[in-house]
């Protein structure tokens, strides 16, 4: 579970920034959108296989 403290006088707005960027660095929101339905696990598979060969193919555009 994240939390944040709010410092004094800092604004909430502020506030839920370094919230929203911590739960991005931690991928909780990422891993809540991904469970909200069941994924096979041969699915999960096939879409990990497919992200590495994406990123493979990026590699090597920008290595050459």
């Amino acid at each position: 579970m994240s939390e944040i403290k709010l410092k004094k006088g800092e604004p909430v707005d502020r506030a839920l920034r370094r919230l929203k960027k911590k739960l991005d660095k931690e991928g909780t929101l990422k891993e809540l959108r991904n469970r909200r339905f069941y994924e096979k696990p041969s699915e999960i598979k096939r879409r990990m296989a497919k992200r590495a060969t994406s990123r493979a193919r990026a590699m090597t555009r920008y290595n050459r």
